[in-house]
């Protein structure tokens, strides 16, 4: 069993917004490569979200179904990607402070031939994995929340500037006239 535990510069529902967001999912989980569709009802217990992993053109289908949906405290899924198996992701979200969470990501097979690859190796593999992905997980909660905050506060406009850097365009041409009818 994979272990890993970030800490995020945002709240526990931010974490969630992303998680609740599956169009997103290929964005923060390493090895994820495309989307290919979302049940209706993502992310209730029992839902899908049908996504391929790998490079293509080797890529697998794969499948993931949620089996617990407790926004903002914890979130269980289960990804299959046959033929190497079925594994289980516990994600658990603590607050920290006013402004962070503890973010604790737990990996482990439970079907077929990943649960043969050793525990010392699936754990070093997945590791490093799902580092990177917390990491993506991230930037992307902690961004929106950022998004979020300076449009509430009223910051966002002076966040975006004015001018767009580059070439300056010339004069802008009149429209010819329309031809009278006559």
């Amino acid at each position: 069993m994979s272990v890993n535990v970030a800490v995020m510069r945002c709240s526990p529902e931010a974490v969630f917004a992303v998680l609740a967001d599956a169009w997103v999912f290929p964005t923060w989980v390493v090895g994820a490569s495309r989307m290919r569709g979302v049940d209706g009802a993502w992310p209730q217990v029992g839902s899908r979200l049908h996504h391929s992993f790998g490079v293509w053109p080797l890529v697998v289908d794969d499948a993931t179904t949620v089996l617990e949906w407790d926004p903002p405290r914890r979130a269980v899924l289960q990804p299959a990607g046959w033929p190497l198996g079925e594994a289980r992701v516990e994600l658990d979200v603590r607050p920290r402070g006013v402004d962070a969470c503890v973010v604790r990501l737990r990996e482990f097979a439970v079907r077929g031939p990943g649960r043969l690859v050793p525990d010392a190796v699936a754990d070093a593999l997945l590791r490093v994995r799902n580092r990177e992905t917390l990491r993506r997980l991230a930037h992307i909660a902690q961004g929106r929340a950022q998004n979020r905050e300076a449009l509430v506060s009223g910051r966002a406009p002076e966040s975006v500037p004015e001018v767009v850097p580059g070439p300056v365009p010339g004069p802008v041409p009149e429209p010819a006239p329309e031809p009278r009818e006559g």
